[in-house]
């Protein structure tokens, strides 16, 4: 009976095990590694930007002080911000989603629910000042923060930002996005309330 020889290329056959499966690891690399970015890619659109954590919640306000926008008297400094529950609204002429929140600010300057006081975002002083004057001016303060340092402390991601204040000057709340009614209704109003009877001694 004739045996059949069994040939292998020579590179196999002078080829340890151990280095075919280090070839077989790097050349997974790179899919393993697309998979990864890929599903933290995906988990991040899924996730609600709103809910995003602040260090600086339950801290006092970062200290500043800012010239009105174009047109208004009254600037906005951290000593404003004692003294009554209000809202900082960071925003600016060039956000499409501050327009779109923009009614909401209105309503509550209208119906005196609580102060909210303006933070205008890395604009330039006429077009801010003409957003206002087109659109109505819900704030009782705003302040002019044209180079975008003082927004850095406050650690803003991106315009609009909302921030609840305490009346002992604390921020109590973070708003990541537009101010919708749910978000009204459900978190801030109440936390308002709540803010507002710790003030004057009440229970949480």
């Amino acid at each position: 009976m004739t045996e059949i020889a069994t040939t292998h290329p020579p590179e196999m056959a002078e080829r340890p095990a151990g280095a075919v499966t280090r070839r077989r690891l790097l050349l997974a690399a790179p899919a393993i590694g697309f998979g990864g970015l890929a599903a933290l890619f995906a988990a991040r659109l899924g996730s609600d930007p709103s809910q995003l954590p602040s260090a600086l919640i339950g801290k006092p306000v970062p200290i500043f002080d800012l010239p009105g926008v174009q047109g208004r008297t009254l600037g906005l400094s951290s000593n404003d911000l004692h003294g009554e529950v209000s809202l900082v609204n960071v925003f600016a002429s060039w956000c499409v989603a501050c327009r779109a929140e923009h009614p909401l600010f209105l309503r509550l300057a209208r119906e005196k629910t609580v102060p909210v006081h303006g933070l205008n975002y890395k604009d330039r002083p006429e077009d801010a000042a003409r957003w206002l004057d087109s659109l109505g001016d819900p704030y009782t303060r705003t302040g002019a923060d044209r180079d975008g340092r003082v927004a850095i402390d406050w650690g803003v991601y991106g315009v609009p930002e909302t921030f609840v204040i305490g009346a002992d000057g604390r921020i109590a709340h973070k708003q990541i996005g537009p101010i919708t009614d749910q978000a009204l209704e459900e978190t801030i109003l109440p936390l308002i309330e709540r803010l507002r009877r710790q003030a004057k001694g009440g229970q949480p």
